[in-house]
């Protein structure tokens, strides 16, 4: 930005000097000339007058001035013959000719006595005005570096601010943004963002307190109806398929249960509390065992994890992580392993069942995607808040081997 703005005002300043320029160039090239022929005329009429009173006198030639006279008899008087050709074509007025490479003004008169020419050697007037139109470029150069130099530093102290202003937006920095002495512009600027800020949090906030309500309004109501269905399946001598339905009504407790939590962690903004050393392998295996009594299928887990590898994170959120992760794989394997594998500092959890649809793979993170087997949709949503969270990055993709494989970086987190 600060390159942007310099290198615009020192286009318009070398514009604008530029036109400055040539037009001086021209008017005093012009005036130049004016002068040229003036002079010339009033020599002649002069050199003419000497002529007229003193026939015998001596021309007063220079090295840049010349005057021929040619009588109309071609032979009247001291007069010079010499005169070049192309002078002596000239009409009677004043011209510009040019011997080989030189440029001449020349002025022509007539009386009875004969012609009268002046010629005048320009080549130290053509100088000089060459001399000028150099100083002006690289005067006008000279300028345009300096407003180059002026305009990056005069826009880097204007920017300054708004990129202060920028990064506090970007990180999100506590407490109002406008700042004492800012520049009445981006105090502008910083005002409608701190009121957009608060406008945000408001309607975050409500939602919060919706989310958490609704969850709290919910958990007393099905605290009951679980309750109660527990009781009923385990009464005596109850038809096995009343008992059936008990608990399918305890397990869709939970799984409604389950839900309004995800939703209430989902609304909230995660944040890691104080790291922990976690033993990886225990973990994994820990949170296996209670997926598996919840249900259970003919799948094993492979772990190829150190024994000694730990994490240093937020145990809570690295538990809430690991469950959705392997109920996700495990859901969608029938038989085989889970595969479990640390590799640096990416953890992958591939499964064996049919993999992702290629058409999925981009939503399998999104709120509320239901794949083939799926059931709420928030399980591997809740999996990347989570991660956002820790800092941690998780992607998606269907393992060469065969069977869906999720990848969990834990990027900068202590892992030993």
């Amino acid at each position: 930005m600060r390159l942007r703005i310099a290198l615009s005002l020192a286009a318009l300043v070398f514009l604008v000097i530029l036109t400055l320029s040539l037009s001086l160039v021209f008017l005093l090239h012009e005036k130049e000339e004016e002068f040229i022929n003036n002079q010339l005329a009033d020599q002649i009429e002069y050199s003419m007058a000497i002529w007229r009173k003193s026939p015998e006198a001596a021309f007063p030639n220079t090295p840049a001035m010349w005057l021929y006279r040619v009588a109309k008899d071609e032979t009247a008087g001291p007069a010079r013959s010499d005169v070049p050709p192309v002078f002596r074509q000239l009409t009677v007025g004043n011209h510009e000719a040019y011997l080989g490479s030189k440029e001449y003004h020349v002025a022509v008169r007539e009386d009875d006595s004969g012609r009268y020419i002046l010629a005048y050697d320009v080549a130290d007037h053509e100088s000089r005005l060459n001399s000028l139109v150099w100083i002006t470029v690289c005067a006008s150069l000279l300028l345009c570096v300096l407003t180059l130099l002026a305009g990056y530093w005069l826009a880097g102290r204007l920017s300054r601010r708004l990129e202060r202003l920028a990064e506090r937006v970007e990180h999100e920095s506590p407490g109002p943004l406008v700042e004492p002495g800012m520049e009445r512009e981006l105090q502008a600027v910083a005002a409608a963002l701190d009121h957009s800020r608060a406008r945000q949090a408001a309607v975050l906030e409500r939602e919060r307190a919706f989310a958490a309500n609704l969850s709290h309004e919910l958990r007393t109501p099905l605290t009951g109806i679980r309750t109660d269905a527990e009781m009923l399946a385990a009464l005596p001598d109850l038809p096995a398929a009343v008992a059936r339905r008990g608990n399918r009504i305890v397990s869709s407790v939970d799984r409604i249960n389950g839900l309004a939590s995800s939703l209430l962690l989902l609304a909230r903004e995660a944040k890691a509390g104080q790291p922990e050393e976690i033993r990886l392998r225990p973990a994994i295996e820990a949170v296996w065992e209670s997926l598996l009594l919840a249900t259970p299928k003919p799948v094993g887990l492979s772990l190829d994890i150190p024994a000694e590898g730990t994490l240093a994170a937020d145990p809570r959120l690295f538990d809430l992580v690991l469950r959705n992760i392997l109920d996700n794989a495990l859901r969608y394997s029938e038989t085989g392993d889970i595969i479990c594998s640390l590799s640096g500092q990416l953890l992958s959890v591939r499964d064996s069942g049919p993999g992702f649809a290629e058409s999925d793979l981009a939503r399998v993170f999104d709120r509320f995607f239901v794949g083939p087997r799926g059931a709420h949709g928030l399980g591997l949503a809740l999996v990347r808040h989570v991660c956002a969270a820790c800092g941690w990055q998780v992607s998606a993709r269907n393992a060469p081997a065969g069977g869906g494989e999720i990848m969990l970086d834990f990027g900068s987190s202590r892992l030993h």
